[in-house]
């Protein structure tokens, strides 16, 4: 585990060195998004009886922020480290395919978490959220960033450039996220968007994440959960596949 043990520990590192870009800045742009937005339509909507509109918009900035984090941070990682030529250092030791894909998954989760605590600690101070179902909280988070993590491992695995890299951020990453219910429920949608929100896994994500603090959702978060559960699943075999075959790692 010696192996394994060390890259994690470099891959943590190599975030927590640098947290005023990987942590703060991402805190910052959910806090402007949630003075903004609380500023304009806090009086004016009412998702859920008895919740504010802050309120409710708390759980989806906590979620999205986390979301992209854990993507940014294994995507960034793998794409420097191929353009700077020091991923040979990562191959060359005698890492199995599977130590590689845990420290990169397990510190892109860390770094997603990490932001979304930070994002929750200072929503509190303009307004307080309830926390009914902890452990749907903690799952949805859990799953959700491996998610996101595997998604940014293939992307950094796939991308030549960071234009290809910012391509799967601006054109996947932030529709899915955006179009999934952070800002709205879905219920107020037409029935064309409505079904077309039913189909993004992140809708489930955030709406099982936010069921955990109100005890409210558009949909069960058991089905959220059956949902979420085989993306995991999927995308960790898809990664851990790329990963043994070598693709454009081991050339």
């Amino acid at each position: 585990m010696t192996g394994f043990l060390t890259l994690l520990r470099k891959e943590l590192l190599r975030f927590w060195k640098v947290l005023t870009q990987t942590v703060a800045a991402p805190v910052l742009t959910a806090l402007l998004y949630l003075l903004i937005f609380s500023h304009v339509l806090e009086a004016h909507v009412q998702v859920y009886p008895g919740v504010g509109y802050t309120a409710f918009l708390m759980p989806g900035l906590i979620m999205m922020s986390v979301l992209q984090n854990a993507f940014a941070n294994a995507s960034s990682s793998l794409i420097q480290s191929k353009i700077t030529g020091n991923i040979v250092f990562v191959l060359l030791p005698p890492l199995s395919h599977l130590e590689f894909f845990l420290a990169y998954l397990i510190a892109a989760m860390v770094r997603g978490l990490v932001v979304g605590v930070g994002v929750l600690l200072v929503g509190l101070l303009f307004t307080s959220v309830e926390m009914r179902h902890p452990g749907w909280i903690l799952a949805f988070a859990l799953a959700s960033s491996a998610v996101f993590g595997c998604i940014g491992i293939i992307a950094g695995i796939w991308s030549d450039k960071f234009d290809h890299l910012a391509g799967v951020q601006n054109f996947v990453i932030m529709p899915l996220t955006f179009l999934s219910g952070v800002f709205y429920s879905i219920h107020s949608l037409p029935p064309f968007w409505q079904a077309v929100s039913h189909v993004n896994p992140v809708f489930y994500m955030i709406d099982g994440f936010r069921y955990g603090f109100f005890g409210q959702g558009d949909v069960d978060p058991w089905l959220g959960l059956v949902v979420v559960t085989p993306c995991v699943l999927l995308l960790a075999l898809a990664t851990l596949w790329l990963l043994r075959s070598g693709y454009k790692l081991r050339h």
